[in-house]
């Protein structure tokens, strides 16, 4: 592993390495989606993201950090991230978001998704839908020796054209033997930016967070859970990228059984 400009650089091997552990993230995350229903509580899919990194033999990457007391993140409707699982039970037409990280021989993998729980309004399945092809747009800005902002600007443009908000106080960041690494990767260009070239071993975890109202949160006692201010619903995607000359590689998915 070496830098640039402060910025680790991976290996072959280390990215197949952070693919793996990307693929972990992206099967815990399909085994929680595939238990969303009305009625179920919040505390089950921290209990099942504990009991699937026993099972791939890795460690929750959230548990621990700076004092986060679970494993998982899963939040609802209007609660952007860092949502603590409870005894809180989902309801026909609530949004739950789950993000997930874990670490596997010595790398970390990250990503997110939010997830429909029964019949949600088409109004809120479009919310999900923009947020979602924002992330991918973002993506695709990725490549070789293009700005940082550039992927910043795909999802800004998109959310914004569509009549949402982009939350700014959290951001995407760089990832790799750490979990948080430079860079920052904002979901909309700040005031001021210059450029931050892309070399190839680059690795990001670009995580669009958007909102149906304001791009105001606030944080509640618990001191983690971020909700909208207005308490509009929220949607959070997030894929772990490499960087490479044969463009961007999407790492957090489910690798083949």
């Amino acid at each position: 592993m070496k830098k640039f400009r402060g910025i680790f650089i991976k290996n072959d091997a280390e990215v197949n390495i952070m693919r793996q552990a990307g693929g972990i993230v992206a099967a815990i995350l399909d085994e929680l989606e595939k238990a969303v229903r009305p009625g179920v509580k919040t505390m089950l899919f921290e209990e099942m993201a504990m009991q699937l990194c026993k099972d791939y033999e890795v460690k929750p990457a959230f548990k621990g950090y700076l004092g986060y007391p679970f494993a998982l993140c899963c939040s609802v409707n209007e609660e952007v991230v860092h949502g603590f699982p409870s005894n809180r039970e989902l309801r026909d037409g609530d949004i739950v978001s789950f993000d997930m990280g874990v670490i596997h021989r010595g790398f970390y993998g990250d990503a997110a998704k939010t997830v429909p729980v029964g019949q949600i309004p088409d109004e809120v399945t479009r919310l999900l839908q923009v947020t979602r092809d924002s992330l991918f747009l973002g993506i695709e800005q990725a490549k070789v020796e293009a700005n940082l902002y550039d992927i910043s600007l795909a999802i800004q443009k998109h959310v914004e054209g569509q009549g949402y908000s982009v939350v700014r106080r959290f951001v995407g960041h760089g990832i790799g033997r750490h979990l948080h690494e430079k860079p920052e990767v904002p979901n909309f260009v700040p005031t001021g930016a210059g450029a931050v070239v892309l070399k190839p071993g680059m690795t990001l975890a670009i995580e669009p967070m958007v909102t149906m109202g304001g791009p105001e949160v606030e944080i509640l006692a618990d001191k983690w859970t971020a909700v909208t201010k207005d308490r509009s619903l929220a949607a959070h995607f997030e894929h772990t990228v490499v960087v490479t000359s044969d463009g961007p590689k999407i790492l957090s998915q489910r690798l083949p059984a």
